[in-house]
């Protein structure tokens, strides 16, 4: 499982022309899951999420997590995290988990953030074409894979 997690000032997903999903400060959270993942890459990678000291404190230090912050979560799932580029130009992405086993994970990562946030999550629409809109803030963004937790 690997998240690309970037610390934002806003972000919002559109769906046909419709947004569904807004948040203020927090983390928009890109999703990928692999046809190996299971539940222990969940727990590893949303406690490493919300774990992380990347909002800065009063002495301007990054220092805070987004808990501490009061910040909001941005959830969309993307497929292409798992893009596998090491032959020829064109992606693949035979590592990305199908649909039937992906969409239960992202759901039980959609719960298991909103148990320890101790606040409901915006996501996206999972296997949609989305329109991703965010203002980066600093810019901060971090990359986690569940695989590589050693």
């Amino acid at each position: 499982m690997r998240v690309l997690i970037q610390r934002v000032k806003e972000a919002s997903v559109t769906v046909e022309d419709e947004v569904i999903s807004s948040i203020g400060k927090g983390l928009l959270v890109f999703l990928g899951i692999a046809s190996t993942d299971d539940f222990s890459d969940i727990d590893y990678v949303v406690n490493k999420t919300l774990a992380l000291r990347i909002f800065s404190d009063k002495e301007g230090k990054m220092n805070l997590d987004v808990k501490e912050i009061g910040g909001e979560i941005l959830l969309i799932s993307q497929f292409t995290l798992l893009a596998s580029t090491k032959k020829g130009n064109r992606p693949s992405f035979i590592e990305a988990a199908p649909p039937n086993i992906a969409l239960p994970l992202y759901q039980q990562v959609i719960a298991q953030f909103e148990k320890l946030l101790v606040a409901s999550i915006k996501t996206g629409k999972f296997g949609a074409d989305m329109q991703v809109d965010l203002v980066n803030d600093g810019p901060v963004t971090v990359w986690i894979d569940s695989k590589n937790k050693t």
